[in-house]
């Protein structure tokens, strides 16, 4: 078995006790962004499997794009990330 060579760690341990690895992490090419998608950008940005400059490039997203992301998951959880949900948390 190969392991393709990665930059970072392969995988981090969540404080559930899962694990989160590299290939839980969206495909480059993503261009349908659901809620699990963008809430796996941000789990690793924020556990330390990408950086978030590495996350921006990969995805082709804006830095507010992002923190907007990392915004609505920090204040009311993933679900916060739907398309549906944008006017009940969204900031005004």
């Amino acid at each position: 078995m190969y392991l393709k060579k990665v930059v970072g760690p392969r995988a981090v341990t969540l404080p559930d006790g899962s694990t989160f690895t590299q290939a839980d992490l969206p495909d480059q090419t993503t261009r349908r962004w659901v809620a699990s998608r963008k809430a796996a950008v941000v789990r690793g940005v924020v556990y330390g499997l990408i950086s978030q400059s590495e996350a921006l490039t990969r995805y082709q997203i804006s830095n507010d794009e992002f923190m907007e992301w990392v915004r609505a998951v920090s204040e009311h959880g993933e679900a916060a990330l739907r398309a549906t949900a944008l006017q009940k948390y969204r900031q005004l």
